[in-house]
C-alpha cells in the first residue's frame, strides 16, 4: 500500500513538470508610467488599462513588509512547495463537513496563478491551480514568485502592485513604510473595495490590527513593536493623485507617444513605462507658477490674461522650467500651452539681424540712419516707425540693438540682401514656424511679423549663449525633443568674438537707458544679456535673457488675441524674467562670458562710428573684433568746423524738431544723390526656389535716376528698376539726368 503511494507521488510529481505555466506569468506586467522630476519628486502618473501598476525589485521592498505579507497571506511560505498540504486538509475538512466546496488555504503561489488566469471558483480550478503552483515552484525561487505575486497585487483604487499603493496611500516608496503601514497595506488584498481605507478607515483598521496580531504571534515583531503600530496614527494622503507641472508634463507624454509610434514593429510597441525622470526641476517650476499668476494679477485691469515661462540649461538644453499658462483648470484656455503655441515675435529676433551683420565685417561702431525711411518691397512701399514713434538720427548698433529701435533694423536687414538670410539663419537654429517664402515676411522679418514658439526663441538665445552651437531640447535626458523640424543645413561656424559682443550690447543697461530708463526691469545686479519684444497692436509681449549658464523666455498676452491695454515687453513679460533670473542667482548663481582674447576697446567717434584718438572731445570707448576694427576716421567726415558731415539722407531729419545734435552735425548741401537700395556692402543671396530673390530693387533720393553696372543687367517691371542678381560683387551707380550727380555702391550676390 504504502509502495502504490509512493509510486502514485513520483508519478504525480513527474507529471507535474508537463503542466504549463500561464504565459501572462511569463511575460513582464504592463506599467504605468510614473513622471518624476529630476530630483525623483513624482509629477504625474498615468494609467495602463484600467489601473495604476509599477513593478519594482524585492531588494526594494523590506523585510518587514514581506513578513506583514506572509502574515497576511501565507504564513508558511519560505517553508512549503507551492501548496499547503496542511491548509488545504483543513480547507477540504471543512468542505466535506458543510458538503460544498469552500475556496481557502491558498498560498501565494496559488493566488499568483489565480491574478494570472482568472477562472470560475470551482473544485477543478482549485485543482489546476494548485498543480500550476507546484510546477512554478519548480521553475521559480521564492524570491521570484513573491517579486510576481507583490508587483501584481490589487490594494484597491486602481493599484496594482505595492509600489502603486505605497505611493498611492502614503506618498512613500514601499522601502519607507513602517511596520503599521506595512500591515494596513498587507491586508487591503483580501477585499480591496470592502477595505478601502478612504471609505472604511475603520474596517481597514480591524484588518491591520489582525496582520499584526499575526506578525506577533510568529515572532516576526516585539510585543513593543506591536503595541507601537497598533498605537502609530495612519496618515493617509488625500484621494487624488499628484498632477503637477501640467504642462509640461503634457508635453512630456506627447514626446512619449510619438516615439511609441516611431518605434512600431508590427503590432508591437516600444513603449516607455515604469519610473521615469524628467529634465524638470519641480522647486524651480513651483516658483515660476507663484510668480506668474501674481504679475498676472498685476495686469489683469490692462487686459492681460495669460502667460509663459520657460528656462533652460544651456549646457545640456534640458527644461528646467515650464509653465504654459497661469491657470492650467481655467475654463477655456487653461489647457492651452503658451510655450508651444505660435505667436508674433515682435523685435526678439532683432539680435539674429546685427550678428549676420557683424559676421560680414560691421562692427558695435557702426553707425545706422534712425530717420524716416520708405522702403521698396515687392508687397509695395513699408514705412516701419519705432516703438516711441521718434528717430534718433545717427546711432550705433550697440545703441539701435540696445533700445531695439525698428528703423535701424530694417535698413540693416536690407543690406544683408532681405528676408532669406535672416531667415535661413532662424530655421538652422531651430525656428520651425518660417515655413512661408521669405518674401511673404519681407524686411518685417527682423521686427517681428513672423510667428515663434516661446519654447524655441528660448532656445534661439540659449544657441546664441553658447557661440552658435545648436541642439533640441530636452525634456526627458535621453530624448531630444522637436516640434515639426524643417530640415535646413546647418549654419557656418561663426567666431565666439561675434557672440560676445551680442552678449555685451544685450547686457549694456546703460545703452539701454535712452528707450527703458535707468531702472527697468531689465537692470540686475549681475550681468544677464536681455532682449524684450512686442508686436503689433500689443498683442504680444515677449522677454528673454540668458547667463553662461541659462536661459529664460517669457510672454505674456491672451490666447484669444485680444490687445493687451498698453503693455511693453519691457513693462508685460519683463519683470516675470527679472523675478525668475533674481530666483536662478540666488539659488544656482551665475557668471558672465570671458572676453575672448580676439576682443579689443579702442576710441571711436559715435557719430561716425570711425577710430578716432582717444583724447579727441566727445570720443567714446568701443568693444570690437580686432581682425575688424571699425575705419579709421578721414578729414571728409567733418566740416570746416569740425561738424560730423551726415549724408542728404538726412536732411529731413536734421531740419526736423527731432534733432538733438544741433552743432554737432552738418548735412551735405550740394545737390548730391544717395542710395536707399541696395545699402553699401549688402549681401544678396539667390535661392533657386524663390524667384523674386534674383532681383535687387533699387531706390535713390532723386528723380529721373539712370541706373549704370558693369557686370549687372537691370529690369523695369511694375514702375519700379531692379538690378538682375548674378553671382559675385558689384558696383552698382546711380546717375541723376538732371544735376549730374551720381552715387555708387558696392553689393555680393551669392547663390545658394
Amino acid at each position: 500500500m504504502l509502495f502504490t503511494a509512493a509510486i502514485l507521488i513520483a508519478l504525480a510529481w513527474v507529471g507535474i513538470r508537463f503542466v504549463p505555466v500561464p504565459e501572462t506569468l511569463l511575460r513582464k506586467p504592463p506599467e504605468s508610467l510614473e513622471l518624476t522630476d529630476r530630483t525623483g519628486q513624482p509629477l504625474r502618473e498615468t494609467r495602463v488599462g484600467k489601473r495604476f501598476q509599477r513593478e519594482i525589485p524585492l531588494t526594494a521592498v523590506p523585510e518587514i513588509f514581506r513578513q506583514a505579507m506572509y502574515a497576511a497571506e501565507d504564513k508558511r511560505f519560505e517553508k512549503h512547495g507551492g501548496v499547503d498540504w496542511l491548509a488545504t486538509a483543513r480547507s477540504l475538512a471543512s468542505s466535506a463537513r458543510h458538503m460544498q466546496f469552500k475556496s481557502g488555504a491558498s498560498t501565494i503561489s496559488q493566488q499568483l496563478v489565480k491574478i494570472a488566469v482568472p477562472r470560475p471558483r470551482t473544485l477543478r480550478t482549485k485543482v489546476i491551480e494548485m498543480a500550476t503552483a507546484l510546477r512554478l515552484e519548480q521553475l521559480w525561487t521564492k524570491d521570484e514568485i513573491l517579486a510576481a505575486y507583490l508587483n501584481r497585487l490589487d490594494f484597491g483604487n486602481l493599484n496594482f502592485g505595492i509600489a502603486s499603493a505605497a505611493s498611492y496611500y502614503f506618498g512613500k516608496p514601499p522601502a519607507d513604510l513602517s511596520i503599521a503601514e506595512s500591515a494596513l497595506l498587507a491586508g487591503l488584498p483580501l477585499n480591496p473595495s470592502r477595505l478601502n481605507p478612504h471609505s472604511n478607515p475603520a474596517g481597514a483598521k480591524r484588518r491591520q490590527t489582525t496582520v499584526l496580531r499575526r506578525m506577533l504571534e510568529a515572532g516576526w515583531i516585539t510585543a513593543e513593536q506591536h503595541q507601537q503600530a497598533l498605537e502609530e496614527p495612519l496618515r493617509y494622503r488625500p484621494p487624488q493623485r499628484n498632477f503637477l507641472a501640467p504642462h509640461f508634463v503634457d508635453l512630456v507624454l506627447q514626446d512619449v507617444a510619438d516615439l511609441s509610434e516611431k518605434n512600431t514593429d508590427g503590432d508591437n510597441r516600444t513603449r516607455m513605462s515604469g519610473r521615469v525622470a524628467t529634465t524638470l526641476d519641480l522647486e524651480l517650476n513651483r516658483f515660476i507658477e507663484q510668480s506668474l499668476t501674481e504679475r498676472l494679477a498685476k495686469l489683469r485691469d490692462h487686459n492681460v490674461h495669460d502667460g509663459a515661462v520657460v528656462v533652460l540649461d544651456n549646457r545640456t538644453r534640458e527644461v528646467l522650467g515650464l509653465v504654459g499658462s497661469g491657470d492650467y483648470f481655467a475654463p477655456g484656455t487653461g489647457e492651452v500651452n503658451g510655450a508651444t503655441v505660435p505667436r508674433s515675435a515682435g523685435s526678439t529676433l532683432k539680435p539674429i539681424t546685427y550678428l549676420l551683420a557683424l559676421e560680414r565685417g560691421d562692427t558695435p561702431a557702426t553707425v545706422l540712419p534712425d530717420i524716416p525711411t520708405e522702403f521698396v518691397t515687392d508687397t509695395g512701399p513699408y514705412n516701419p516707425t519705432n516703438y516711441s514713434r521718434h528717430c534718433q538720427g545717427p546711432v550705433r548698433f550697440r545703441e539701435a540693438l540696445a533700445c531695439s529701435l525698428n528703423i535701424p533694423a530694417v535698413r540693416l536687414l536690407q543690406s544683408l540682401g532681405g528676408p532669406l538670410p535672416l531667415q535661413r539663419r532662424l530655421q538652422s537654429w531651430g525656428i520651425t514656424t518660417l515655413w512661408r517664402e521669405p518674401s511673404e515676411y519681407g524686411l518685417g522679418l527682423t521686427i517681428g511679423n513672423s510667428e515663434v514658439r516661446l519654447l524655441e526663441l528660448t532656445n534661439l538665445f540659449a544657441t546664441l549663449a553658447r557661440n552658435g552651437e545648436f541642439a533640441h531640447v530636452r525634456i526627458l535626458p535621453q530624448l531630444e525633443h522637436t516640434m515639426h523640424s524643417i530640415q535646413r543645413p546647418p549654419a557656418p561656424p561663426v567666431k565666439p568674438e561675434l557672440f560676445w559682443l551680442i552678449a555685451d550690447i544685450l547686457s549694456d543697461n546703460a545703452a539701454r537707458q535712452p528707450q527703458f530708463g535707468g531702472a527697468s526691469p531689465l537692470r540686475f545686479d549681475f550681468p544677464v544679456a536681455c532682449k524684450t519684444g512686442t508686436s503689433t497692436d500689443f498683442r504680444d509681449n515677449w522677454a528673454v535673457g540668458y547667463t553662461p549658464e541659462f536661459t529664460v523666455g517669457v510672454w505674456v498676452g491672451n490666447f484669444d488675441g485680444s490687445p493687451m491695454d498698453d503693455v511693453s515687453g519691457v513693462s508685460g513679460a519683463g519683470p516675470l524674467l527679472n523675478d525668475v533670473f533674481n530666483y536662478m542667482h540666488r539659488r544656482f548663481g551665475t557668471s558672465w562670458f570671458p572676453r575672448p582674447p580676439g576682443v579689443v576697446q579702442s576710441a571711436i567717434d559715435p557719430l561716425t562710428g570711425h577710430l578716432v584718438d582717444a583724447s579727441n572731445q566727445g570720443a567714446t570707448m568701443e568693444w570690437h573684433d580686432a581682425a575688424q576694427p571699425p575705419p579709421t576716421a578721414a578729414p571728409s567726415d567733418y566740416d570746416s568746423d569740425s561738424r560730423v558731415v551726415l549724408p542728404s539722407e538726412y536732411a529731413r531729419w536734421a531740419a526736423s524738431p527731432e534733432n538733438h545734435l544741433r552743432g554737432r552735425i552738418s548735412v551735405k548741401q550740394d545737390g548730391s544723390i544717395h542710395i536707399l537700395s541696395p545699402a553699401q556692402g549688402s549681401t544678396f543671396v539667390i535661392d533657386p526656389d524663390v524667384p523674386s530673390t534674383a532681383l535687387i530693387p533699387l531706390v535713390a533720393t532723386a528723380s529721373g535716376v539712370v541706373w549704370e553696372s558693369d557686370t549687372l543687367k537691370f529690369r523695369e517691371q511694375d514702375g519700379k528698376t531692379y538690378a538682375i542678381a548674378a553671382d559675385g560683387e558689384h558696383r552698382i551707380t546711380a546717375r541723376d539726368s538732371a544735376s549730374g550727380h551720381t552715387a555708387s555702391t558696392v553689393v555680393r550676390v551669392r547663390s545658394l
